[in-house]
């Protein structure tokens, strides 16, 4: 059914009413991408405040990464059969509940526990957001627009939550846990009068339960594997054995969604090499970037000496770039296809990961880490929104957020694998009782990792070039629905 906020979008005119959507939206995909990096900052402060030992503060974050990166393939197959608008209210709902418990608590078990909740909501309201703008624009310049929009926004966030919390920590740690809640409130009561209304999937098959509760342990466990293999090592019984119980619960999980009459993910959508490439490229795109957030922000405080909020505002440059592109991106997609826009975004990357491996101990900022991070926000604005087109287009409305949900994944096991990879060659390369430079010269193995792990990423866009371009930016594997529409054509003719 074509709503009017479809209808006013086909036209080519954005109502106020569609706008206030996309704010809606992009409000909570900034929330999401704040609160990832708001809480690095203040950890320190966290852990003074409430005695928590290393081991136990590091959970504050991954606690987040555990409910986010777990139960998103749940999320996005639950906003298809239940309603995107319902689904995604709700979720905020919990968010702002649990942002608030988060700065209130006295614990550190509570804080991570509100801050896996937190996470959880996340893990509901990023497919079933990035779903409802693609079933409201219609695809090609509109919807293309529209993502570029959302996903600076995304951009933006996490650019602006190391500002935001070095200002902010320097009153107290509590404001970066409060500061979601209130934005969080008012995006909700927005979006109760904004947000179009859903109907629930009903040829939906049935509820692939055995999928959901084999899907969602098998991404719950391979992101606490992944997050606690530095600290238990890579080689040791309990991370092994741990990766061979992921293994075996994603061959059941194939297993089952190749038998279930309605699947938590469709399969026949990964046979599309598109998709492929924008799913990998995902993980290749944000796993390179946290990785190397975290070196240079180790870098900057811990060998530099920079303070927090100087640390944030150097990144500053990267994050106002993608913040001023936000209307352009969309226009270019349209001229130029996702392909050309994201291998040339994954090579600014790898020139700007590469230059950083020139800093020093006493480096000029304008001259040593300034081109690194205009490179870097150059290439956020190109690849991130034309990831999201890529994988977007040419599915099905029944099916945007089950491949919303399985491309914040990407985005969320990428992350988490690669930050502990670097972490992990960072750690091997650091002799004990080493001196400053010894301790720089460690962290370049790691950021040739990075570039290592974005050069991949531009190696595996490549085939995409050689797609002929057509009307649409991408045409994905075909629903079930249109599979069998088209053999019963074919048995006419």
């Amino acid at each position: 059914m074509t709503s009017p906020l479809t209808t006013s979008s086909s036209e080519g005119r954005w109502t106020p009413r569609l706008w206030g959507t996309l704010l809606v939206l992009c409000a909570a995909m900034f929330l999401d991408a704040l609160d990832v990096s708001m809480v690095g900052v203040a950890l320190p402060s966290i852990g003074s405040d409430l005695h928590l030992t290393t081991s136990t503060l590091q959970w504050v974050v991954s606690g987040y990464i555990l409910g986010y990166g777990g139960l998103l393939l749940l999320g996005g197959r639950t906003a298809d059969l239940l309603g995107r608008r319902q689904v995604f209210l709700i979720a905020l709902g919990v968010f702002a509940v649990a942002s608030l418990l988060g700065g209130l608590v006295d614990s550190g078990p509570l804080l991570i526990a509100s801050r896996f909740v937190k996470g959880l909501s996340a893990a509901f309201t990023a497919p079933a957001g990035l779903s409802i703008i693609t079933t409201t624009f219609p695809e090609g310049p509109l919807r293309n627009r529209a993502l570029s929009i959302y996903t600076t926004c995304a951009a933006t966030g996490f650019s602006m939550g190391l500002v935001l919390s070095g200002l902010l920590t320097e009153a107290s740690w509590r404001l970066t846990m409060l500061l979601p809640a209130p934005i969080a409130l008012i995006a909700l009561v927005a979006g109760l009068k904004l947000l179009p209304r859903s109907e629930r999937e009903k040829d939906h098959n049935g509820y692939d339960i055995p999928g959901a509760v084999v899907g969602t342990a098998s991404m719950l466990l391979l992101v606490f594997t992944v997050v606690e293999a530095p600290q238990a090592g890579w080689a040791s019984a309990r991370t092994l054995a741990s990766f061979l119980a992921v293994a075996v619960l994603l061959t059941v999980f194939v297993l089952v969604e190749r038998r279930s009459a309605g699947p938590l993910i469709r399969l026949g959508v990964l046979r599309s090499g598109n998709q492929i490439r924008a799913q990998f490229g995902a993980m290749a795109f944000f796993g390179s970037y946290v990785g190397f957030q975290f070196l240079v922000t180790i870098y900057m405080q811990s060998l530099l000496g920079w303070s927090a909020l100087h640390t944030a505002l150097a990144f500053l440059p990267a994050g106002a770039l993608v913040a001023v592109s936000s209307t352009k991106v969309g226009s270019i997609v349209d001229r130029f296809g996702t392909p050309r826009l994201i291998a040339t975004g994954f090579a600014l990357m790898v020139v700007g990961y590469a230059l950083f491996l020139r800093v020093s101990l006493d480096p000029g900022y304008a001259a040593a880490i300034l081109p690194s991070m205009l490179l870097i926000g150059a290439a956020c604005a190109l690849v991130f929104p034309s990831l999201n087109i890529q994988a977007t287009n040419g599915v099905d409305d029944h099916e945007q957020g089950m491949v919303s949900g399985l491309l914040n994944t990407s985005v969320q096991v990428g992350g988490a694998l690669f930050l502990a990879v670097v972490t992990a060659v960072v750690t091997a390369h650091t002799p004990e009782h080493a001196s400053p430079q010894a301790v720089l010269d460690s962290y370049r193995p790691g950021l040739i990792v990075v570039t290592g792990i974005a050069l991949a990423g531009l190696l595996i866009t490549l085939p995409g070039l050689r797609t002929r371009r057509t009307g649409r930016s991408v045409v994905v594997a075909r629903s079930l629905r249109a599979e069998a529409d088209a053999e019963t054509v074919a048995v006419r003719d």
